[in-house]
């Protein structure tokens, strides 16, 4: 079998498909960076890996550019890749896979599938996300899920730590600084939080016993269909500042919350988280999580 004649007529037939065929040209190109990928996995099989850099040579010579030792082995890695799935969508283009073939770990490479999938993500978006560590800062517990397919809560693709920009304007940092630099960004802050969050009104004012106290920031979250109570803290976590949210929690479930709606969830957004204070919280709708600033 001639390996090279066999890669160069699929790279060819799929620049005619892209020409006359513009309706399906991801499809096609998925489709035959699979099929070339297969060839270079038997070819490599008999002649070894450095089949990749003489083919690269000899595509590049005479179908010009585009066809480098890298994105040959993009298009190898594709093919093993698409073996272990069975499927991939086409939803991503190859531009997509491209950003995320070089990693081993192929829970990490789904998650960030199934992110792009559901959030429409351009390339730079996802490579934004790639960069951010947004895999890495996912809890264990949902990463857990995520392999095993349980089906998630509200509160599960919260990052740890939630990154909020800063400018060098704030000297003096306090919690209103933190709860401005929120709001100056508050698409970034309900990304970093998941899935399905909208903002509704910050220093909310609830009457408690006569007196007025205030909600850091109070969100509602679509998908699940609850309130969500956060509460920003530039100190690390103490046990007063979980009896807080749970009274601003048990606030809105009697006197906002409908019978239709579930239960109020609480996020405490802190300098250093404390686990023994979450351990030992009788709430456990209540989560910690940190922040940095980027």
């Amino acid at each position: 079998m001639n390996y090279y004649n066999e890669i160069k007529n699929e790279l060819i037939n799929n620049e005619i498909n892209r020409k006359v065929k513009n309706y399906s040209i991801n499809r096609s190109d998925l489709d035959t960076y699979y099929n070339v990928g297969k060839i270079l996995s038997e070819a490599g099989s008999h002649y070894g890996e450095g089949i990749i850099n003489e083919y690269s040579k000899r595509l590049t010579n005479d179908l010009g550019k585009g066809y480098s030792k890298r994105n040959l082995w993009l298009m190898l890695r594709f093919y093993e890749f698409k073996e272990k799935m069975q499927t991939v969508s086409a939803q991503l283009s190859w531009s997509h896979y491209c950003e995320l073939l070089s990693f081993e770990n192929v829970d990490k490479i789904n998650y960030y599938i199934e992110l792009t999938k559901i959030n429409n993500l351009s390339v730079r978006q996802l490579r934004d996300k790639i960069k951010s560590n947004e895999y890495e800062r996912l809890p264990e517990d949902t990463r857990n899920k995520l392999i095993n397919k349980v089906g998630s809560n509200v509160v599960d693709f919260v990052k740890n730590p939630i990154l909020i920009r800063i400018s060098d304007k704030y000297n003096i940092f306090s919690e209103k600084v933190l709860q401005k630099l929120i709001l100056e960004n508050i698409e970034n802050f309900l990304d970093e939080l998941g899935s399905g969050f909208t903002f509704i009104k910050s220093e909310y004012p609830i009457k408690i016993d006569g007196r007025y106290n205030y909600i850091d920031l109070l969100l509602y979250n679509i998908k699940y269909k609850c309130y969500v109570v956060v509460e920003l803290k530039v100190t690390e976590l103490k046990k007063e500042h979980t009896g807080q949210i749970m009274t601003y929690m048990n606030y809105i479930d009697k006197n906002i919350k409908t019978i239709d709606e579930n239960d109020t969830v609480g996020i405490i957004i802190c300098k250093q988280d404390n686990e023994y204070v979450i351990k030992y919280c009788s709430d456990n709708r209540i989560i910690a999580r940190e922040y940095e600033l980027v």
